[in-house]
């Protein structure tokens, strides 16, 4: 979990500390939609690693963003969903996406 004390001082920094980069991003976007298994995820995100999926969803397991959830059964099923933390960053993709969408329109009417 993150400790309190060690984010910065700014609200932008720390909501860029937690969301980092374009990956984690991607990961949110499509667990907004609902619990994914790991293998739909890789999937959906499309050109990232199975090591650079697994490290940032570690990563934002620890930042309390997502919930990894194990099933005892052989094979192993493993869901993840997000938690009420993360759910709060739907405002923040909205945004993102209504801004990348008007952007994109404007450069294709010029």
């Amino acid at each position: 979990m993150v400790d309190v004390n060690t984010l910065p001082a700014c609200p932008v920094e720390t909501t860029l500390t937690l969301i980092s980069d374009k990956w984690k991003v991607l990961i949110i976007r499509d667990l907004l939609g609902g619990t994914r298994r790991f293998s739909e995820l890789r999937r959906s995100i499309g050109r990232i690693s199975q090591k650079v999926l697994t490290s940032n969803l570690r990563q934002m397991e620890d930042d309390g963003l997502i919930h990894r959830k194990v099933y005892a059964e052989v094979p192993p099923r493993v869901e993840y969903s997000l938690t009420d933390t993360g759910q709060s960053l739907k405002p923040v993709i909205d945004a993102m996406w209504n801004w990348g969408k008007g952007y994109k329109a404007k450069l294709a009417a010029n």
